[in-house]
């Protein structure tokens, strides 16, 4: 078990769960945990420790055994513990069996992400999309909420107004349900249009894990100041701005990031935002090299952009940001354990990179303005070849862009 301070002012206090199974080791379980950690800093709980359990699968009743359960119902009691978070789903059974074990709130991945969302959304698009989410996550979690009645006997007969109310419960949900899926389909034949007005103007989009400071690059391309910060999911709402450079202009999104064990509910709701990378010429994959992890989250943004965009063909530039944070460890001569993230030097990473992806790759530091001149050359060449296919006797008219979009404002607005 491994204490984890991360938020002194926090106002609750949580507990973290994860399993370590024959499908998720014990390295992935604590490094999946770790994201955990900063999900719940985010939402504004202080972590004060982490559970994990090895199990073959979760335990249907209360994900963990019984005697883990017990483990924990100790150490709530003893430390004043407000919260438990659990790194993966939970069913409405597992939720209630946990809550009555340890009489404190129980809250899932899921959960924890939709709660961040609905923290973070600023306007009518986000707040309208993090809505759905919601009611789509709570809709199948129904049928066991209403505790209150669970003293009557079921059976033919025996169904009374609990059952009545669930299903009141169950129509209104699906009601609104219906509503925000309209109103979103009324936003997304907007945003059509709005990307017809474009014109022909080459879209690049800012595409990336969570946190890789995709809003940071953003304000340093555009000149601009969108929000930006070092906390998961800072930025939810779809911004495009007008870039020139050297005479040839751009337009260029900022995008919502990904993360490991995306929920599905919030891919359904963000379709506005993720036809903006559906449509885009260029993508800038912007990835963060000083975590430890950033080759898996390079995984992750990949096979989300394949299923949910379809858009891993899409022409990409690799931005390995935050050079400035990366620091490794050498490796000592007689240590025999595998090279890792952590002790690999940068420059070795860079040459290594560059080889894999035949030099499409920039290596840069946003925040500290570090290579962002080399990046710049390299959008301008990518978005200058897409200019001369659609422009081809138009080679050096970049500034007739001007009349077609003054587009420099949040497209959610």
């Amino acid at each position: 078990m491994k204490d984890m301070i991360l938020n002194k002012e926090a106002n609750e206090r949580t507990v973290l769960v994860g399993l370590i199974t024959p499908r998720q080791p014990e390295q992935k379980a604590l490094e999946y945990l770790d994201e955990l950690a900063f999900l719940a800093d985010t939402a504004g709980a202080e972590t004060v420790k982490v559970f994990t359990q090895r199990l073959d699968h979760a335990d249907r009743v209360s994900f963990v055994g019984k005697g883990k359960l017990q483990e924990i119902k100790q150490y709530v009691e003893e430390n004043e513990i407000g919260m438990i978070i659990f790194d993966d789903d939970l069913t409405t059974k597992q939720v209630l069996n946990i809550e009555r074990e340890l009489q404190i709130k129980v809250l899932d991945r899921t959960s924890l992400i939709l709660d961040i969302f609905a923290k973070r959304a600023q306007t009518a698009t986000a707040k309208t999309q993090v809505e759905l989410a919601q009611y789509q996550y709570l809709l199948p979690r129904l049928t066991r909420m209403w505790t209150h009645l669970e003293r009557q006997r079921g059976g033919i007969g025996m169904r009374g107004p609990g059952e009545t109310q669930i299903e009141t419960d169950r129509r209104i949900i699906l009601d609104r349900i219906s509503r925000l899926k309209k109103e979103l389909e009324s936003i997304d034949r907007q945003k059509n249009i709005q990307r017809k007005n474009r014109g022909k103007l080459t879209r690049v989009a800012l595409v990336g894990y969570t946190n890789a400071g995709k809003s940071t690059l953003m304000n340093v391309l555009s000149k601009s100041d969108v929000f930006a910060e070092n906390k998961l999911f800072a930025t939810l709402d779809t911004t495009v701005r007008k870039v020139i450079i050297d005479n040839l202009p751009f337009l260029l999104t900022d995008t919502v990031g990904f993360i490991r064990k995306l929920p599905t509910h919030l891919v359904d709701s963000f379709k506005s935002t993720l036809d903006e990378v559906r449509e885009a010429d260029i993508l800038l994959h912007v990835v963060d090299i000083s975590h430890p992890q950033f080759e898996e989250q390079i995984e992750v943004v990949n096979k989300t952009l394949q299923e949910v965009c379809g858009a891993a063909e899409k022409p990409m530039i690799m931005v390995f940001n935050k050079i400035d944070a990366f620091t490794f460890k050498p490796k000592d001569d007689d240590d025999l354990t595998p090279r890792t993230r952590e002790n690999i030097p940068l420059e070795e990473l860079e040459q290594t990179w560059m080889a894999k992806l035949n030099g499409k790759c920039a290596f840069i530091s946003a925040k500290k303005d570090i290579g962002i001149d080399r990046l710049k050359q390299m959008i301008y060449d990518d978005a200058k070849a897409i200019h001369l296919e659609r422009f081809p006797y138009n080679d050096f008219l970049y500034q007739t862009y001007d009349d077609l979009t003054d587009e420099s404002s949040n497209n959610n607005q």
